[in-house]
């Protein structure tokens, strides 16, 4: 599937091509945070969000986690969007030194070209699955019980950094050659129009 039109569409990322490991630092003693208030109208926003998320496949119940995070509304107008609270989680967990792309050298590589065609990766933080034995240190609280992430969530530290390491293990052949990417905001280039289908049908192809 290369077009996705909702999260049942997208498979995930094999593990043995990549998933997203914590390595937290053993000295570190785990935090259980202390449960939040919510309201009765973000109790039923989370209850709404987390009733998606098992049946896709992104979340399991968690049973006796020895980290356990707040889930948390960020303001996304109409409504909110649900993040969790990992800020006692990625104080535990080292930097990954894994470089970002430079977004001038990105502009730069890009002028010039005839025809630019962007692509956005759905939800692509959950297109990669955790470190199985992880899995349980991304425990968060919900009104109606405990949960963990399967595939990798976002406010997590490196995350950033692990999606662009499986960017550029996939597309390592065609990256600064007829394509440029930042994270999940990705582009095909052509300096030729006439180019550009082919150029098209070789990232589709990795993509399947």
């Amino acid at each position: 599937m290369i077009f996705a039109w909702g999260p049942k569409d997208m498979p995930g990322i094999d593990r043995s091509i990549i998933s997203h490991r914590l390595a937290v630092d053993p000295s570190f003693k785990p935090v259980k945070q202390k449960r939040r208030h919510l309201s009765a109208e973000r109790r039923a926003f989370v209850k709404t969000e987390v009733d998606k998320l098992p049946a896709i496949g992104h979340i399991q119940k968690a049973m006796y986690p020895a980290w356990l995070a707040n889930a948390v509304l960020a303001p996304k107008p109409p409504t909110w969007r649900m993040c969790v609270d990992y800020t006692d989680l990625n104080k535990a967990c080292p930097q990954d030194p894994f470089p970002l792309p430079r977004t001038d050298q990105l502009v730069d590589e890009t002028s010039g070209c005839e025809l630019l065609s962007f692509m956005d990766a759905f939800k692509g933080y959950h297109q990669i699955f955790m470190a199985e034995e992880d899995e349980e240190k991304t425990a968060f609280v919900t009104p109606d019980g405990i949960y963990c992430y399967r595939v990798m969530a976002f406010g997590l530290k490196n995350s950033g950094a692990t999606f662009t390491r499986m960017v550029a293990k996939i597309f390592k052949d065609l990256l600064g050659n007829i394509m440029e990417a930042y994270v999940d905001d990705m582009l095909v280039k052509s300096k030729d129009a006439g180019t550009h289908p082919a150029y098209l049908t070789q990232c589709f192809e990795i993509m399947k």
